[in-house]
């Protein structure tokens, strides 16, 4: 089965934990059939990693270069001295970064984002510049409206650090806390699930730094509830503005039962700004993993078509 090599950047911006230059980790997947200068940039969700997109990315590279990252924090990349530094504006400078890495090895590349929740919001931001913005952009179940119990639940097991004495309690947990992606079979299941356990001493924990959670528990903590719902409203306006801001034909898609992206925020979502292409998933949730055949279809088609 074909393999990704695991590359490093080093980046600006906040400090690593462990001192020196901070790298971010990402997976390449070379184009295996011909020379290509198509690249696919996936970026994951929140508490995610890069090699949530092996399915996709062996899809794609019989006629493109996939680039998959892990963000700040999560899988390889290293983690972050100051935890409030967890937050989108640090994970645009990281991939900016990134894109201009990618456009000085190849002048003539023509680059495309999938971005799942958390890695949408980062493209968003990307796209709305036109110095960075992709050719094509697809949004995996997410858009400048994010419902704030779906924000509470994911802050309800975010950052607790659990560790377990078997692999199989951990891919356990790991079903537990996300049913929202739908049916898989059990080899998909721990495809999608092994990238996300280190093993430490007889122990295995998951792959990110708890402190990632912190932003999100600020938020979330707050006393003031009516006053953090308010912050998050400012927070949706100013996403409204780069999304209305993105020329790049955009690709919406949506679990049919997602509790992050409403059916009326996908609507508004198609009549405005880049006046997305939707496509719904019956019997998902947030968020779709990318993995069903006609998930990949979806996004294959839509990179793929002239």
């Amino acid at each position: 089965m074909q393999e990704p090599n695991l590359q490093h950047l080093s980046v600006n911006g906040p400090a690593a934990r462990a001192g020196g230059p901070r790298r971010m980790a990402w997976w390449d997947w070379p184009c295996t059939a011909r020379q290509s200068h198509h690249v696919v940039v996936c970026v994951h969700g929140l508490s995610r990693q890069g090699r949530d997109f092996d399915t996709l990315a062996r899809s794609l590279t019989e006629r493109s270069r996939v680039v998959a990252v892990d963000v700040a924090g999560r899988g390889h990349s290293d983690w972050l001295a100051d935890p409030m530094a967890y937050q989108v504006p640090t994970y645009v400078a990281d991939l900016a970064a990134l894109l201009m890495h990618l456009r000085a090895q190849d002048p003539r590349a023509v680059i495309d984002w999938v971005g799942t929740s958390m890695g949408g919001l980062i493209g968003m931001a990307v796209a709305a510049q036109a110095s960075l913005a992709p050719r094509r952009l697809v949004l995996n179940d997410v858009g400048p409206v994010i419902q704030w119990e779906a924000l509470q639940r994911i802050g309800t097991y975010l950052g607790l650090n659990p560790s377990f004495d078997k692999e199989e309690a951990a891919l356990d947990y790991l079903a537990s806390i996300s049913s929202g992606f739908g049916p898989h079979t059990t080899a998909q299941w721990r495809e999608l699930s092994l990238p996300l356990l280190r093993e430490r001493e007889g122990r295995w924990w998951l792959h990110y730094d708890p402190a990632i959670a912190t932003p999100l528990k600020a938020l979330t903590g707050m006393a003031d509830q009516a006053a953090a719902r308010r912050m998050a409203s400012e927070g949706e306006a100013a996403l409204w503005g780069l999304y209305d801001a993105i020329t790049a034909p955009t690709l919406l898609l949506r679990g049919a039962q997602s509790d992050l992206l409403t059916p009326e925020t996908a609507s508004e979502m198609e009549r405005r700004g880049p006046k997305a292409r939707c496509v719904v998933f019956d019997g998902v949730g947030h968020a779709p993993t990318l993995v069903a055949d006609d998930q990949v279809a979806a996004v294959r088609d839509f990179l793929w078509s002239d």
